[in-house]
């Protein structure tokens, strides 16, 4: 189909793009837009339900042109320019706000959660539009109405009718401009919550976005499929969230931790509402209010659920791994690594000829200058040649790390519910990395239910991948992966520590293997083989120390006569005790 975008269209949007950027500031700087001549180019950008959107990633704009002429906004480029540049330099502004915001919506939809994106949203375009009508002096009201023109006049609550009514307030507009024409009272209070809400919280808005989320509530439930193809026509953040990277997001903000306030219950909307005018009453803030202790931690799912409204599309696992991955770091303890002998240090021993297919920057000039001040490559080029002699320090030598993770179904799932276990196998395998080692992580369930990185490697995305699966199965430890790791590691392989993340179920450690061997054998070679010990971080609900148990007495005996280290992990606290002893125990000090 040939596009109807002219070049004159073209090169109007494209002179409009400085203007639009000044109306926010003569400072304001973001690169140039693509403008799509065609609805074909705009979904190669991404751009696919609405005219407009936005990316974070790379502060980018999308228009599609030809979806602009058929909508009648050709002559609207600097208000629609400047509306998308607004979601760069307003609200949400940067990606860490645009997820916060989503989380703080979720807040106030409770079972309607998976509206949050459209609300955020929604409640955005207020604000911006609000900011570019009165002070930037646009015509935005005139975008409304032609998006309105030719459509039936709304005599039925809506969403949409709620979200035009709430602009009639804001820009103090006639009753019916925008196409609503409801004799509601109940309606008109929620209009006017609104208008009021978008003022108040105008320079705070994070905080006033559960509370639009709470007046928005009982339109979603009543929500018309047709209505909601409209919202989702100017849903110009959909993909916003695409490729940036969530930080921040584990922990719930205080605004979280609040119950969600209904605008009629806020005082700072509601005030002046029976003509009190006392200005000098001080306005309440979050300091003065009562809040929950912090530090609660938000679930991986409704991690996976924020990241997935602000338009990244990653699966359970890609979200897993960047949940644990967050929550680990500020954890991290000082990896143990072996002292070797004395450091080798490089030192200058002569020169030697540079030859064609040596690397051009070992080439001495200054020594290939002073031969001859015709360089001739290959004939009078040199380079510097290079021993080793002991340095003045002595040398450590990084500790490999053998990890082996249950996931049977006593196990949590940590895609779902957040896993301390595997918390802290992200911790040490994290740690680890971090000082030079390579990691092997093993996931393992039922009889030959079990799945391994290829070797020790350095791959985090990897690790973290494996730590953070799930099988659900029976309970068999992969005894033949102990036995085979470790059955032919050598003097001059590096030392290799063995950590176990499990419950009662590492006991089938101690079960023989496929070809009838003992599982304590195995376990007692592991550790002969490794020389860096082992280490047990176990979901244990009673004290395996002084418990009348199996699997007490197994690991009784696997701490006296093998030298197990045993630590239950149960909850943060516990995860914190152990990596601290973990190094402590490594390093002879307190971490």
């Amino acid at each position: 189909m040939t596009s109807t975008v002219t070049s004159d269209l073209l090169g109007h949007w494209q002179k409009a793009w400085p203007q639009a950027l000044a109306v926010w500031s003569q400072f304001t700087r973001l690169s140039d837009p693509r403008l799509c001549t065609s609805t074909v180019a705009a979904a190669k950008e991404g751009l696919s339900t609405s005219f407009a959107m936005i990316r974070l990633a790379d502060q980018s704009v999308v228009v599609d042109l030809e979806a602009v002429r058929k909508l009648g906004l050709e002559g609207y480029a600097i208000e629609v320019l400047a509306h998308e540049i607004g979601h760069h330099v307003l609200a949400p502004a940067n990606a860490s706000d645009h997820f916060r915001l989503l989380a703080c919506i979720r807040k106030g939809l409770p079972t309607l959660e998976k509206h949050a994106a459209v609300v955020a949203n929604l409640y955005t375009d207020l604000l911006i539009n609000d900011r570019l009508q009165r002070q930037g002096t646009l015509r935005m009201h005139a975008i409304y109405q032609k998006l309105v023109r030719g459509q039936q006049r709304i005599t039925k609550p809506g969403v949409w009718a709620l979200y035009m009514r709430i602009y009639e307030h804001l820009w103090t507009l006639e009753r019916g401009t925008l196409g609503i024409e409801i004799e509601d009272p109940l309606f008109e209070t929620h209009a006017w919550l609104g208008a009021r809400l978008v003022r108040v919280y105008a320079n705070d808005w994070l905080t006033g976005g559960a509370r639009f989320a709470a007046l928005l509530l009982p339109y979603l439930h009543a929500a018309a499929e047709e209505e909601a193809a409209t919202l989702e026509h100017l849903h110009d953040t959909r993909e916003a969230g695409i490729d940036c990277e969530p930080s921040g997001l584990v922990d719930y903000d205080d605004n979280e931790l609040q119950d969600p306030i209904h605008p009629v219950e806020d005082p700072l909307i509601n005030d002046n509402i029976t003509g009190d005018n006392d200005t000098d009453k001080p306005a309440p803030s979050l300091t003065e209010e009562k809040l929950p202790s912090r530090g609660q931690r938000r679930e991986p799912f409704e991690y996976g659920e924020i990241l997935r409204a602000a338009g990244l599309k990653l699966s359970n696992s890609d979200m897993a791994v960047r949940y644990y991955r967050e929550a680990a770091l500020p954890y991290l303890i000082p990896f143990p690594k072996k002292k070797a002998f004395q450091s080798l240090e490089q030192q200058m021993e002569g020169l030697e000829a540079w030859e064609l297919g040596d690397a051009l920057e070992e080439i001495d000039w200054l020594a290939s200058l002073s031969l001859s001040p015709q360089p001739v490559p290959g004939v009078t080029t040199m380079k510097r040649h290079y021993g080793t002699a002991p340095g003045p320090e002595p040398d450590t030598k990084p500790m490999d790390l053998d990890i082996y993770v249950d996931s049977s179904g006593s196990m949590p799932n940590p895609q779902q519910r957040i896993s301390y276990m595997a918390l802290a196998g992200a911790v040490i395998c994290l740690s680890a990395l971090r000082s030079g080692s390579r990691v092997q992580a093993t996931l393992w369930s039922g009889k030959n239910q079990f799945i391994s990185t290829h070797g020790f490697v350095r791959d985090e995305e990897a690790i973290l991948r494996i730590l953070t699966g799930h099988f659900g199965g029976a309970t068999a430890f992969p005894i033949h992966k102990l036995r085979d790791t470790f059955s032919s590691r050598g003097e001059h392989e590096r030392d290799c520590h063995i950590l176990h993340i499990s419950d009662d179920g590492i006991t089938t450690m101690f079960s023989e293997d496929e070809r009838g061997n003992s599982g304590w054998e195995v376990a007692a070679q592991a550790l002969q083989r490794g020389r860096a010990g082992g280490t047990m971080a176990l979901n244990l609900w009673q004290d395996w120390r002084s418990s009348d148990t199996q699997c007490s007495r197994d690991l009784q005996k696997a701490h006296s006569e093998q030298g197990w280290h045993i630590h239950m992990v149960n909850d943060l606290a516990q995860l914190v005790d152990f990596a601290r002893e973990f190094s402590r125990r490594h390093y002879g000090e307190r971490a």
